[in-house]
């Protein structure tokens, strides 16, 4: 070839990669069948759904009431002795009874002391220990949703979701500093995994749900462990994911059994940390998930939860219908619903007909839905009921009703199409849509109406604190000289936070009567100002102070109140009357009044009528519920003929005029003198 001869040299182009098979959504438990090869129905991924929930559950740490004292005087008390060296300590919180664990406290205190950094006074760390639980909650939540999506069904994970999303019972739930709570989240997160079908290669299913089941129960609630009785079983018993043939059961049962004791045996762990910090802190050996258990089981016929009250068996019915109106319906429909889609739907569900080395869809779904069935069953059965027994079940009444409406929507299809012999037209109705939109609509139409009245109703005892803090103090630091001038250029809207330190020489008390159980603890009192019981017509057992000592750079573990059982606090709830002050001796008052319907005793006379004594500081409307309408107590809806049907009292935050002016006038003497 001549030197510089060009030459071109043609290739075949490369053959188009093939594009990657689309994802097939059909592959839960429940299956749609019309529109099988249309685009998924839309929802949220992972971090849109955190976004989305995130936003409600901080909302509720903000603004939900404290509903339970329990929470109170057991938790919120506990960690503030932690971390400022004061407040109340009940009997549970003793050496001697140890049936509350400072190791799940102490899970607290990072977040509030973190609060304590960033932002001055003691409001910022209350409500981060509340912020940091509704963040906890809302992971848990969302992976629980979304493994709903992946093994369960699209459309069910998308009506979970937003039953979560409106909900009062969730709501007042999620940010709750209770064990329960703690229960709730580390089941919700248990059943995350516990949905993937169990077989005998995917020992993750079985390491993590049995370790966040144990969580719950040893950190949290112990009894929260009944919810884990059908995950055990499948475990042990059915093959849900397997296939194994008839000849190698008993081989496929050992290898089962082995995993759940190795699991079981590695979440004991727990127990270690658990164990060494309560026995630390209580200042003797010490294992609280035990004493749970034997108070409330093995208590005798003299001591025990009984003591203090007892509910009716429907109880829970008309408790849960409160937070979760239509959806409890559905939730408890949801096996019956289940039988009659084997009976009618029969597709919904995969396979029409199990082979003998594999389980039925039916009877894995059922095992999925049966544990609140079970939980019902055991509280219901009890006769101390409380609203935060209920809490680790929440979330399964949300999935058990999502299933429900979905099982709901299969029924309509079969009838749609069997009545006009079209499943081409079914396929093109809105019908079934329309429907379960509904059912969404107006359970959570319900739901915010419920939290609206709950904030109405009665949110006036943590306001009334509030105002102490933000405006009654301030106004005392005013009214003797001892506020400090604004910089130049500040406005006194733009007034920084006030240190009240200054107002600790006036040893001001706060004293609670009958309203101590709505007491919402010492973070929303300021440090200055001590908080003591008056006598009331209520006769059992109050909480006593921790004996603080002195705490100065005192690590946790070397507190000593937490070793020390004050004097007469019992188990019993009998009545120590050294734990009353006289009401002479007490700066400001709170007290709740109902004027259209006032009640008086010798124990509990109107303070809030008392003009001459008290000095109405603030009172906000508190609702008189034996006085309101049954529906319009339970829902909030705007308008004045709705609102008439209620009656409200006045809760007050009182001041005693003759003490505090006492104190006032003093104080100026001293400082000024006669000028």
């Amino acid at each position: 070839m001549a030197s510089g001869t060009q030459t071109l040299r043609f290739r075949r182009p490369d053959p188009p990669k093939p594009a990657p098979p689309k994802p097939n959504r059909h592959t839960g438990i429940l299956q749609d069948q019309l529109r099988r090869a249309a685009r998924k129905p839309w929802v949220p991924d992972f971090q849109t759904a955190v976004q989305i929930l995130l936003l409600v559950r901080v909302a509720g740490a903000m603004y939900s009431n404290i509903q339970d004292c329990d929470e109170v005087f057991n938790f919120w008390e506990p960690l503030h002795f932690l971390q400022y060296g004061h407040g109340f300590q009940t009997w549970e919180v003793t050496p001697t009874f140890a049936i509350r664990s400072w190791a799940y406290i102490l899970l607290h205190m990072p977040a509030a002391r973190l609060s304590s950094v960033l932002a001055p006074g003691k409001r910022p760390a209350f409500f981060a220990p509340r912020i940091f639980l509704a963040v906890l909650s809302t992971v848990c939540e969302v992976k629980f949703y979304r493994t709903v999506v992946e093994k369960i069904n699209d459309r069910v994970g998308r009506y979970l979701f937003f039953t979560l999303l409106f909900n009062a019972g969730m709501w007042n739930a999620a940010s709750a500093f209770l064990p329960s709570s703690f229960a709730m989240y580390a089941t919700t997160l248990a059943f995350a995994f516990a949905l993937e079908p169990s077989t005998i290669k995917n020992t993750r299913r079985t390491l993590c749900a049995t370790m966040l089941f144990a969580t719950g129960a040893i950190v949290g609630w112990p009894f929260a462990l009944a919810l884990s009785l059908p995950f055990v079983i499948e475990e042990l018993f059915v093959l849900s994911g397997d296939k194994v043939d008839p000849a190698l059961r008993a081989n496929w049962m050992l290898a089962r059994w082995r995993h759940l004791i190795m699991a079981g045996l590695v979440s004991a762990l727990i127990f270690v940390p658990m164990v060494c910090i309560d026995s630390v802190a209580y200042g003797k050996w010490t294992i609280v998930p035990w004493n749970i258990v034997q108070y409330n089981i093995f208590g005798g016929s003299e001591r025990g939860p009984d003591l203090y009250g007892t509910s009716p068996w429907y109880f829970y019915i008309l408790n849960l219908f409160l937070n979760f109106n239509i959806l409890l319906v559905l939730a408890f429909a949801s096996l019956p619903s289940l039988a009659i889609t084997y009976h009618v739907d029969r597709k919904r569900l995969g396979l029409a007909k199990p082979g003998p080395n594999e389980s039925s869809p039916f009877t894995i779904l059922a095992f999925r839905l049966a544990p609140l069935y079970l939980w019902a069953s055991i509280l219901t059965s009890q006769a101390h009921k409380e609203e935060r027994f209920m809490f680790p079940a929440y979330p399964l009444i949300c999935f058990n009703a999502a299933v429900t409406i979905y099982l709901l929507r299969g029924w309509l299809e079969v009838t749609y199409i069997y009545v006009t012999k079209s499943p081409y037209k079914a396929s093109k109705s809105n019908i079934f849509s329309t429907t379960t939109l509904s059912i969404i609509l107006v359970s959570g139409l319900l739901s915010i109406s419920r939290i609206l009245a709950l904030w109405h109703y009665y949110h006036a005892p943590l306001s009334v604190f509030s105002h102490l803090e933000a405006f009654e103090l301030p106004r005392l630091l005013n009214d003797t000289g001892l506020l400090p001038p604004l910089p130049a250029g500040v406005e006194e809207s733009d007034r920084p936070s006030i240190d009240l330190t200054a107002l600790k020489q006036f040893d001001l008390k706060l004293c609670l009567g009958k309203e101590w159980h709505r007491f919402p603890g010492h973070y929303l009192v300021p440090n200055v100002v001590s908080v003591d019981f008056v006598k009331s017509d209520f006769e059992g057992l109050l909480p006593a102070h921790f004996r603080s000592g002195n705490i100065a750079g005192e690590p946790w573990w070397d507190r000593k109140g937490s070793k020390i059982t004050p004097a007469d606090l019992n188990d019993l709830n009998k009545e120590v009357q050294d734990y009353y002050v006289p009401v002479e001796n007490c700066d400001y008052l709170v007290d709740l009044d109902f004027p259209q319907h006032p009640t008086s005793s010798g124990n509990e006379p109107r303070y809030a009528v008392d003009e001459q004594t008290w000095e109405r500081v603030t009172c906000l409307p508190f609702l008189d519920a034996s006085q309101s309408s049954r529906v319009a107590r339970t829902l909030w809806v705007p308008g004045r003929w709705w609102q008439s049907k209620n009656e409200y009292g006045d809760y007050c935050l009182l001041k005693n005029r003759e003490r505090v002016g006492a104190k006032e006038r003093d104080f100026i003497t001293r400082t000024y003198g006669g000028k």
